[in-house]
C-alpha cells in the first residue's frame, strides 16, 4: 500500500475522453490515457484491504491491491507480471469489461470506487509498447493436441492456456476472422479490432493454428474432430437471439441487435463495401427495444451511421441512481447505468411493453406500446397500466433483449446432454453424453454455451478454468496406475 491515506486525500477521477458531439462522427476508440501523476493517485486511492473483495468480485481473482501498489511505485513491468498471471488479456477487461471488481470494491461501501478498470487498460498497453508481453513459449511439447470451437474470449484463453502447457492447439471459426463477438460484435468505439488482431498474431506466433471459415457440421464433422483431437472444447457462445413472436415480428425492419452491429463491423474491417440498407440508420428514426448493453451499442451505432432519433426502451423498471437498502455492498449494484453511447444521444424509457410492430406496405412505421407496473418481479409477473397505450414512430426497430442458448447444432453432432436452460451440460467442463457415460468423452464446453450468457470476464476465467480441466485429464493419462 504506497500512500496509507491515499483513499482520503483524492476522489475518484472520471476518464478522459473525447466530447459526445466529436465521437459520434466516427468509429474510434475516445477514451484516452490519463497524465502520469493521475495514475499514481488514482492507484493510490486502493487500501489494501485486510479482505480485498474485489479479488471475489473479479472472475479471474485479478490481484487487484498487488497492481494498484506497483503502479503508485511507478513500477509498470511488474504491474504487468501481477494482472497478466490471472487475465490473459487485460487489454480486453480493460476496455469493454463492466468491473464486478469496482463494484465489489471496498471504498465503495461510502465512497466511489476504486479506478480498477482504466488502470488495468493503461498496464496493458504499457506492455505492448514497450514489448513486455510476448508470444508464449512452452517449456516442451507434449505431443497431445486439442481442438478449440470457437475464437471469443473464452476460446482464446483456453487455446492460450492450453498452448502453455506445450500442447499443439487448433482454434476452429466459422466466421472469417478470429475474435467471436470480440471481433463482429463489440462496436470499434468500444474496441478496436487492431486490439484483437494484436492478441490473435502474439497467439500464432506461439504456434496456435487458427482455422477461419471452418464450419463443424459442414467443413468437418464431430466424428473427425474427435478422431484427430486428443481432447476437443467447444466454446462456441450463447448465440441464440432472443426473440419476440409478436404481431408484425415479419416487417421490414425488425431486426436482431447482432445482425445490425456485425454488420457494422464487417464494413469497418473491409469486408463489405457498403452498408445494406436494411442496415443503415442514416435518416431514420430507431428504436431499441432492451436496455443492456447490446442495447446500448445498438444507440451508438445508430448515431454513428447518422439516425435522426434513436429510443430505447426497457420492460423493467427505472434503477435508482444510487443503491438502496435493499441492495448493499458487495452485492452488485442495481443503479441506472448510464454509458457512454446514452451520453450521445437517446430518448430512455422503462416499465414498456412492447405489444406490436405496425406496418405499411411490408415496412415497419411504428410500435404500439403500453407501460406496464410490477406485481412480483421474482415470478416475472406484472399488470398493463389502463390508459397508457402509445405507438412510437421508427423506421427500424432493433431487439436487444439477450441471448437464450448456444446453437444445438454441435450438442446434437456429439451427443451431448443439455441442461435445462438449453446449454451444455458438463461435469466440471467434461461435458456429459446423451447415454449419461462422460469417462470415455474428451469433449469439453466453456463460457457462455455452458453457463449462459454472461461477462467477457466470465467467458476467459471459464476458458482458463476448461484448460486446467483437460491438463487434469492429461496429467491422469501419464501417471501410473
Amino acid at each position: 500500500m504506497g500512500d496509507v491515506q491515499g483513499f482520503l486525500k483524492y476522489d475518484r477521477d472520471k476518464k478522459s475522453m473525447q466530447a459526445p458531439q466529436e465521437r459520434v462522427h466516427h468509429f474510434e476508440e475516445f477514451v484516452e490515457s490519463w497524465a502520469e501523476t493521475q495514475y499514481t493517485e488514482q492507484a493510490a486511492r486502493c487500501m489494501d484491504c485486510g479482505i480485498p473483495f474485489c479479488h471475489n468480485g473479479c472472475p479471474l481473482g485479478n490481484k487487484i491491491p498487488d497492481f494498484n501498489d506497483a503502479v503508485y511505485r511507478g513500477e509498470w513491468k511488474e504491474a504487468w507480471e501481477v494482472l497478466k498471471s490471472t487475465n490473459n488479456f487485460p487489454e480486453f477487461t480493460g476496455r469493454i469489461c463492466p468491473a464486478p471488481c469496482e463494484a465489489s470494491c471496498v471504498l465503495g461501501i461510502n465512497n466511489a470506487a476504486v479506478n480498477i478498470e482504466h488502470i488495468e487498460k493503461e498496464i496493458s498497453e504499457r506492455a505492448f509498447i514497450e514489448g513486455w508481453e510476448e508470444p508464449i513459449a512452452p517449456n516442451f511439447e507434449s505431443g497431445k493436441s486439442v481442438a478449440v470451437v470457437g475464437s471469443g474470449p473464452a476460446g482464446l484463453a483456453a487455446a492460450e492456456e492450453l498452448r502453455k502447457q506445450g500442447h499443439a492447439v487448433t482454434v476452429f471459426e466459422r466466421d472469417e476472422a478470429p475474435g467471436g463477438l470480440l471481433r463482429l460484435g463489440i462496436p470499434d468505439f468500444k474496441l478496436n479490432k487492431e486490439v484483437v488482431a494484436r492478441r490473435v498474431s502474439l497467439m500464432e506466433q506461439a504456434g496456435i493454428n487458427f482455422e477461419c471459415g471452418v464450419e463443424i457440421g459442414k467443413d468437418i464433422t464431430a466424428q473427425e474432430l474427435e478422431a484427430q483431437y486428443d481432447a476437443v472444447v467447444l466454446c462456441v457462445g450463447s448465440t441464440v437471439p432472443r426473440d419476440l413472436p409478436i404481431e408484425g415480428r415479419e416487417l421490414n425492419g425488425v431486426h436482431f441487435a447482432m445482425k445490425f452491429l456485425t454488420h457494422q463491423n464487417r464494413l469497418i474491417s473491409g469486408k463489405i463495401n457498403e452498408l445494406s440498407p436494411e442496415l443503415n440508420a442514416k435518416g431514420k428514426k430507431i428504436l431499441v427495444i432492451g436496455g443492456g448493453d447490446t442495447g446500448a451499442d445498438c444507440v451508438g451505432t445508430s448515431n454513428r451511421q447518422g439516425a435522426t432519433k434513436v429510443t430505447q426502451i426497457e420492460l423493467m423498471d427505472k434503477p435508482p441512481s444510487a443503491r438502496t437498502e435493499t441492495n448493499p455492498w458487495p452485492e452488485w449494484p442495481m443503479t441506472l447505468n448510464t454509458s457512454t453511447s446514452h451520453e450521445e444521444g437517446v430518448a430512455r424509457d422503462w416499465s414498456i411493453l412492447t405489444k406490436r410492430f405496425i406496418g405499411e406496405a411490408g415496412q415497419l412505421k411504428g410500435v404500439e406500446t403500453v407501460r406496464i407496473q410490477w406485481t412480483d418481479k421474482a415470478k416475472f409477473q406484472y399488470e398493463e397500466i389502463p390508459g397508457s397505450e402509445q405507438v412510437i414512430d421508427c423506421d427500424m426497430a432493433f431487439l436487444a433483449i439477450g441471448f437464450s442458448n448456444p446453437e444445438h447444432s454441435l450438442a446434437n453432432q456429439f451427443g451431448l446432454e443439455l441442461d435445462p436452460r438449453g446449454n451444455f451440460k458438463t461435469s466440471n467442463f467434461k461435458t456429459s453424453k446423451l447415454n449419461g457415460q462422460i469417462s470415455e468423452s474428451m469433449i469439453f464446453a466453456a463460457g457462455d454455451c455452458r453457463r449462459g450468457q454472461s461477462l467477457v470476464v466470465w467467458a476467459i476465467a471459464e476458458g482458463r478454468r476448461a484448460a486446467k480441466a483437460v491438463e487434469k485429464v492429461f496429467q491422469m493419462d501419464v501417471i501410473p496406475a
